[in-house]
């Protein structure tokens, strides 16, 4: 079985940062990433990676069920309703805005891929995955870790910051994963576009195996496939945030998704 993560860039003119894990029996490994760019380099790099007979999840951060053509999807505006004291919601996605991740996705479903999350619908799955509020879950913070905008000189202390929390992370919650030297190389690297991209990369990827591991009892799922959906770990216990407790807001869902699709910076 194998898990990637994938930073998608919603144009063709940057690089999509793309983390691979083979997962086996109570064990997972990070076997490497890549830095490719345009959809027949991605599609490329991913047929070549994962042998074309095992079972994949692939965990994407960009809006890979996008119908409508303007303003923000349902569950966009979900997440940052949900999240936005935190700062981890997300940017509006239309057709319009974001004509790249569903081209992608219809590219992969000719490969065998299909858009979902339930584990076991299809041995070849692609999921939307969102590390902003993810890692609010994971790493129990009342705040993201703010490295994506700001001066270069702030951007790379909170970057320094991320890799210490994620190194944490998984030795404490992760334990069977190892990681490669490029993962470890990574998460002490100062921060760049593209460093930045691959440690995105492994944090999609993470969201992916998180759930293949916990079978989806540690999931949620906002939204819905018809309109636009995110993959997300379950909130965490009451009283286990790293800084302020906070009581928790949602009720762990067990993979499926809400009775109402949840959504506010993106990408």
């Amino acid at each position: 079985m194998w898990v990637a993560g994938i930073d998608l860039a919603w144009g063709e003119q940057r690089g999509d940062g793309v983390c691979f894990v083979e997962v086996g029996r109570g064990h997972a490994r990070v076997a490497g990433y890549a830095y490719p760019h345009g959809d027949d380099e991605l599609l490329a790099t991913v047929a070549a990676r994962i042998p074309r007979a095992a079972p994949v999840l692939l965990a994407i951060d960009a809006p890979i069920v996008c119908p409508n053509r303007t303003g923000s999807r349902p569950v966009d505006r979900e997440t940052h309703r949900r999240f936005h004291r935190e700062h981890a919601g997300c940017h509006p996605a239309n057709a319009t805005r974001c004509r790249r991740p569903p081209r992608v996705t219809r590219r992969l479903g000719e490969l065998g891929f299909a858009i979902g999350h339930q584990l076991g619908s299809s041995p070849r799955l692609v999921t939307e995955v969102y590390p902003h509020p993810a890692l609010v879950r994971f790493l129990r913070l009342d705040r993201i870790v703010k490295y994506k905008r700001g001066p270069v000189a702030a951007r790379r202390r909170e970057f320094r910051r991320l890799g210490r929390l994620l190194r944490v992370f998984v030795a404490r919650d992760l334990p069977f994963l190892a990681l490669d030297d490029e993962t470890r190389v990574l998460l002490e690297a100062p921060w760049t576009k593209p460093v930045e991209d691959r440690v995105d990369a492994f944090v999609c990827a993470l969201i992916g195996l998180w759930h293949l591991h916990y079978e989806g009892r540690r999931s949620e799922v906002l939204g819905d496939l018809a309109t636009g959906f995110l993959l997300l770990p379950a909130e965490p216990q009451a009283g286990r945030r790293l800084t302020r407790t906070r009581a928790s807001r949602s009720k762990p869902g067990d993979g499926s998704p809400a009775g109402r699709p949840r959504s506010a910076p993106r990408r």
